[in-house]
């Protein structure tokens, strides 16, 4: 199975923590060339974008009056904090006061989201493209935010970077990075519901960690900027791959697959 090869390297060695690259969390001079000029987004990029964001909306087969109420991008794409990892990161604003059903709403929102980006790879410009519904009555935490339907700044975004340890966030991934290792050393073992249950519950304290630091300190807080890091380094990836083969192992008549 090519993931339990790709398991075994890392099995190898211990992560240390000067080993963990940081590197693309370092501020660019400019917004990313290829889809802006100057601080201006590319009207190809506008109108693609847009496309993108429509035709995915009209999937969703919604209630006539729920409407996009606006479209935006955000994320790293959005700053200076681009790298050559970044997603283009789409989010479709609705009203969800207007959901009949909200908590049932959301969960066929996710599930629609999941099924389209694991379906789909559309790039913009070599960014992958990445699609969320966002309730316009919630506030968005971001360094930039830009109005694919107006076509401008909602919130520019600013070269000026807070003091960021480094240090800091290397050790608290590579701690993350051997707790989701030692997971896999559960499945390896076949023991499925360790595996199950420590892949569970890791996920959510790394959700849990990761709002604690965008609702006290923004996106450059310790616990976003440790997030990125997991998510750049596939350990993200790789944590919901184990907690889908446990389960899928655990409830299998004949054992292992």
């Amino acid at each position: 199975m090519e993931f339990e090869q790709k398991w075994k390297t890392f099995l190898e060695e211990l992560i240390d923590p000067q080993f963990v690259d940081v590197s693309s969390l370092k501020v660019q001079k400019t917004l990313q060339p290829d889809l802006w000029d100057g601080r201006t987004l590319k009207p190809e990029i506008v109108d693609a974008l847009y496309e993108i964001a429509k035709e995915f909306f009209e999937t969703l087969k919604l209630d006539p009056n729920i409407r996009m109420l606006d479209v935006t991008l955000t994320g790293s794409l959005a700053t200076y904090n681009w790298s050559d990892y970044s997603d283009a990161d789409l989010h479709i604003l609705i009203d969800f006061n207007l959901l009949k059903e909200r908590e049932m709403a959301e969960d066929y929102f996710k599930q629609k989201i999941q099924n389209w980006n694991r379906t789909h790879k559309i790039l913009v410009k070599d960014f992958e493209v990445e699609i969320y519904i966002q309730d316009s009555n919630e506030p968005h935490h971001a360094n930039g935010i830009y109005s694919i339907m107006q076509d401008q700044w909602i919130k520019e975004p600013s070269r000026y970077q807070e003091e960021i340890d480094y240090e800091m966030i290397q050790k608290k991934a590579a701690g993350l990075m051997e707790q989701i290792d030692n997971i896999y050393e559960s499945y390896a073992e076949k023991d499925y519901k360790i595996a199950l249950q420590s892949a569970e519950g890791l996920m959510e304290r790394i959700k849990k960690y990761r709002r604690a630091g965008l609702s006290t300190q923004g996106i450059n807080s310790i616990e976003n900027l440790v997030f990125k890091i997991l998510r750049r380094n596939d350990y993200i990836k790789k944590l919901i791959s184990l907690k889908i083969l446990a389960y899928d192992n655990l409830m299998s008549v004949n054992g292992a697959y």
